[in-house]
């Protein structure tokens, strides 16, 4: 998003845009914290936290130029390694939340509502100021 304020016509995409991800707003991401926190008891357990859906890279690229009030925007997708972004890179990634959601918890938001708000969030600060453009040799 940082290379958009340097360049607000063209946005570079480490990937194909075709992986899937599950994306997480913060405020469900606490919400599950303190659910497992509250739960584990004394012992160790381990909890996937995460959305209850997926979305593309490509559709969350899409977002975060809705959400800057961008337009013709060329959004180039570098390809990737083997159906993946770069080298340690997932096709899909979407956790199984089963655990928390018999605790009792489930996320307010979906994957495609995480990534607005994030963005939605991050635009006020750069208008604000509080973020600078990452030029392409800062990268």
């Amino acid at each position: 998003m940082r290379k958009l304020l340097a360049n607000p016509k063209q946005l570079r995409v480490s990937s194909g845009g075709t992986q899937t991800k599950s994306y997480i707003w913060i405020e469900d991401a606490v919400a599950a914290t303190l659910i497992a926190w509250k739960c584990s008891g004394r012992g160790f357990e381990v909890f996937n936290v995460g959305s209850v859906d997926a979305i593309t890279v490509e559709r969350a690229a899409e977002i975060v130029v809705e959400e800057g009030g961008l337009s013709n925007v060329e959004i180039i997708y570098t390809g990737g390694v083997e159906g993946r972004g770069w080298v340690g890179d997932v096709r899909g990634m979407h956790l199984d939340v089963g655990k928390l959601v018999s605790l009792g918890w489930s996320p307010r938001y979906k994957s495609e509502e995480s990534v607005r708000l994030a963005a939605r969030h991050y635009w006020e600060l750069a208008r604000r100021g509080l973020i600078v453009p990452l030029t392409e040799t800062a990268t």
